[in-house]
């Protein structure tokens, strides 16, 4: 018989499950029927677009040759293993559960892109006049569905933080 414990950690899986299949299904779509550099102008401040990047979060280490492709694969494994293990012994945690499964969706998304493909497909494409200061034609860098569950998981860590240390004072 499932303890308590036990049955509350599938909901968290079932949560990282979705964030995967909606990531490599919209994903799929792109390499179905984008090139690479394609774009598709959506509105005035949102493209659809395909791009391939071969490092991290905001292109990080991506030209530098080809050994970040599986550095970055293991850095994933590891922190999924990690956060199911997390997962497992936190799940009554709801905030800190949610983040976790978000991340974990999220990370097993750019994992397999990179076994997978060598790269992380990208194609959410934002981009706003405020920002050209920062980014080239006020272009924010193009990211996925796995890149919005890391962030929102990581957002929720911090608010769940947060939250405790406001709790124990």
């Amino acid at each position: 018989m499932a303890s308590k414990h036990n049955s509350s950690f599938w909901p968290w899986i079932g949560l990282a499950a979705v964030i995967l299949l909606a990531d490599m299904f919209t994903k799929a779509l792109i390499l179905g029927y984008y090139e690479l550099g394609d774009s598709t102008y959506v509105t005035s401040f949102f493209n659809v677009v395909r791009v391939h990047n071969s490092g991290a979060a905001f292109s990080f280490l991506a030209g530098a040759g080809g050994w970040q492709r599986w550095f970055f694969t293991a850095i994933g494994i590891g922190a999924a293993i990690f956060i199911v293990w997390m997962l497992r012994s936190h799940s009554g945690q709801k905030l800190f559960s949610f983040a976790l499964a978000c991340i974990l969706g999220g990370a097993i998304g750019n994992v397999i892109d990179r076994v997978v493909h060598g790269y992380v497909i990208d194609w959410l494409d934002f981009h706003f006049d405020f920002l050209s200061g920062i980014f080239h034609g006020g272009h924010f860098p193009s990211f996925n569905i796995a890149d919005m569950g890391i962030s929102i998981g990581a957002m929720c860590l911090i608010l769940d933080e947060i939250l405790r240390v406001r709790r124990s004072r």
